[in-house]
């Protein structure tokens, strides 16, 4: 097989592959090595297929040197590794190309596995990514607002060596099926518990970005003896203060998002490099691939019911009160790590010394220079802090 052809591989590797996920799904995949060569795979109700060559509009691009494609396609290297290692682009449909990336097992042992699975949980479809032994203890990742597991995605390789990772699909975000429920602490928490149940044979640590966090928290307050142990990265806990627009926020429908609302990609973007205090930390090809996958979820008028239903129950979250979250934190019994970051511009670094007064016994690290997304801004200190939490848990 002459070196730049890798059509044979394919073909071979893809021969008698079936992903139920993908059952009812038409899209194309280029990869492609530059000026080298092209290849597209075909997915037709849940095979497919690999012919020479690119398509004029495909769904997915994932771009890499030979050398690269050639070791995803044998299995000798994880897609999503080489991805987080700056060896290989995606864009457009992220989740697509990590779902087409579990078609490609390998017997290397150094490898990290990660699969694409499918479960009802609550009631709801819910998608999510699988990776490590899977009679190890679980390790849950939950993923922010509007972004998607894949947000998750740097924490993976770290946990994978010796922990059972999932990482689900909020409700409405990604490929989980979007509700027409009220998308408040209370439903997430919920649906989370219901998750655990049907994935995890054993409590699990919760590991929560955000939204996430929030989400994770519920859970944990609702049935602590679920919910083994809390990591927090950046949790959206409910506003103290500027609560005056509460009232108007009330009365306003989750039903207006409905509406058409294109988001122009370059006021998008700006959005999304404000999350982070430095954002070129991050590669370009990382926060490519995060939009694109924003602007896919958002564009679907299901998806963006949800989250503009989530966003609106962060900030109605009542604070205090019988049900208020600072008037039932004190009661939180899983063994808990806050960490936030100190140029946080939506959680701001101040609500440590809030969840510190409630949670004498938690732990709660301020990461300098820092925004709202540790996992990816400070990749490898927020997996050690989190592998080392973890870890203390056995002790």
């Amino acid at each position: 097989m002459p070196d730049n052809d890798l059509l044979p591989l394919l073909r071979d590797r893809l021969r008698g592959t079936y992903s139920p996920l993908l059952s009812d799904v038409d899209a194309t995949l280029l990869f492609t090595a530059g000026g080298m060569a092209n290849w597209t795979v075909r997915i037709e109700q849940g095979r497919a297929s690999a012919t020479g060559g690119g398509p004029p509009h495909p769904t997915t691009t994932v771009r890499a040197s030979l050398p690269v494609l050639r070791h995803v396609f044998l299995g000798e290297r994880s897609g999503v590794q080489a991805f987080l290692d700056g060896d290989l682009t995606v864009r457009g449909n992220l989740a697509l190309a990590l779902q087409l990336d579990g078609l490609f097992p390998g017997d290397a042992a150094d490898v990290t596995r990660t699969t694409t699975r499918l479960v009802r949980a609550g009631g709801i479809d819910t998608f999510y990514l699988e990776s490590g032994p899977v009679d190890a203890p679980p390790v849950v990742l939950v993923h922010g607002l509007s972004a998607t597991n894949a947000s998750m995605l740097p924490l993976i390789p770290a946990l994978s060596k010796d922990f059972h990772v999932l990482a689900p699909d909020l409700p409405g975000h990604g490929g989980t099926q979007a509700t027409s429920a009220q998308h408040a602490a209370r439903f997430l928490g919920d649906w989370l518990i219901a998750f655990l149940r049907e994935t995890c044979d054993q409590p699990a640590v919760l590991v929560g970005n955000s939204l996430g966090g929030r989400t994770s928290l519920e859970a944990a307050l609702n049935s602590p003896y679920e919910v083994r142990g809390l990591v927090l990265l950046c949790p959206a806990v409910a506003f103290r203060k500027l609560r005056q627009l509460v009232p108007f926020v009330r009365l306003v429908p989750d039903e207006i998002a409905a509406l058409p609302f294109p988001i122009p990609r370059r006021m998008a973007m700006g959005g999304l490099r404000n999350l982070f205090a430095h954002p070129d930390r991050l590669p370009e090809a990382w926060l490519d691939a995060a939009m694109d996958e924003f602007i896919r979820v958002f564009s679907m008028r299901p998806n963006r019911l949800a989250i503009f239903s989530a966003l609106r129950h962060i900030y109605l979250d009542e604070p205090f009160g019988e049900s208020g979250f600072w008037d039932r934190l004190p009661a939180l019994k899983p063994p808990s790590l806050f960490v936030w970051g100190d140029v946080d511009r939506l959680v701001p670094a101040g609500f440590a010394r809030f969840v510190e007064e409630a949670l004498p016994t938690a732990e709660s690290i301020v990461l300098a220079d820092c925004g709202h997304v540790p996992q990816f801004e400070y990749r490898e200190k927020t997996a050690q802090l989190t592998r080392d939490f973890i870890t203390a848990l056995t002790v």
